[in-house]
């Protein structure tokens, strides 16, 4: 998709949400002191990741959405003097650490203080966000490929306005485990999105297209989700917000090119740093016989 500007008297996505107050269970007892959005993919942060995609978008202001226990989720985007003063004194390139580096104002953070699910946890930045439309991302969900996922949704945004999420194709008997999308007509990667279902019977599931955890929201959603009862799992679901808005705003799936990785499980992030690792010219050579050898035992 060519790169394109925002039409005329269209807000460009400036902002995007990160909602990281979980608690990581899954990944005990390495989260105990550790956020779960701090353990790397090779040498970068899972949240790391997130990051680059939203300012390869254009993004310019990041809202952290934490719990307790997330302080140094926050940390890892300060300066660290000491770090810094020791890496110069030893002549060591500092540039390694620009990625974790924001302007001042540019890196917002609030709390959630009760894990009541994704769509409070959107609410939660509801003041932040104000009347424009934002980006959401949810870093478990590692999109790689070029240009990233949200990338892709913004060029997609600047040409059809509205409501955006991005969807992949699954075997249908995943279907369960996720969003998805009931489709309408489609034109290259856009696909109009006539309905949202939250984690359907195989049997009942409107399509295959998934939900992958990016969005590109008008910010009526938050006026949604203030009054949303809870939904599926007895949290309150952004995608039972997004569903009320169908029919009144454009609303659009975008088939993401690329790879999806679930780091929220075990297996997919062990996944993500095996896959990652094999692309990089500093190492893939290596690991790819590591894993050669390792097979054949």
């Amino acid at each position: 998709m060519p790169e394109t500007a925002p039409t005329p008297g269209r807000k460009p996505i400036r902002k995007a949400v990160f909602p990281v107050a979980g608690l990581g269970t899954r990944f005990l007892p390495a989260t105990k002191a550790i956020p779960k959005e701090l353990l790397p993919i090779v040498d970068r942060p899972l949240i790391q990741y997130a990051v680059d995609e939203a300012r390869e978008a254009g993004i310019e202001q990041m809202i952290f959405v934490t719990g307790r226990g997330k302080t140094a989720l926050v940390e890892n985007f300060d300066i660290a003097f000491e770090l810094e003063a020791t890496m110069k004194e030893r002549g060591k390139d500092l540039s390694v650490l620009d990625p974790t580096r924001f302007r001042p104002g540019d890196l917002i953070t609030v709390r959630q203080q009760e894990p009541m699910g994704l769509g409070h946890a959107i609410w939660c930045a509801r003041a932040i966000v104000g009347d424009e439309p934002f980006a959401i991302l949810l870093p478990d969900e590692l999109m790689w490929g070029k240009p990233g996922c949200m990338k892709q949704m913004v060029e997609a945004y600047n040409e059809v306005g509205g409501n955006l999420v991005s969807v992949l194709e699954v075997p249908h008997d995943q279907v369960s485990s996720y969003g998805v999308i009931d489709p309408g007509a489609a034109s290259g990667a856009l696909t109009e999105v006539k309905g949202l279902v939250e984690k359907p019977p195989v049997d009942q599931a409107p399509s295959n297209k998934i939900v992958s955890g990016r969005y590109i929201l008008q910010p009526e959603v938050m006026k949604t989700l203030e009054t949303q009862g809870k939904g599926a799992g007895g949290e309150i679901q952004l995608t039972d917000a997004m569903a009320k808005m169908i029919g009144n705003q454009p609303f659009h799936a975008v088939t993401f090119e690329g790879k999806r990785y679930d780091c929220g499980s075990k297996t997919g992030f062990v996944e993500a740093t095996l896959a990652l690792a094999l692309e990089r010219d500093d190492m893939g050579a290596e690991v790819r016989a590591i894993a050669e050898r390792l097979l054949a035992e």
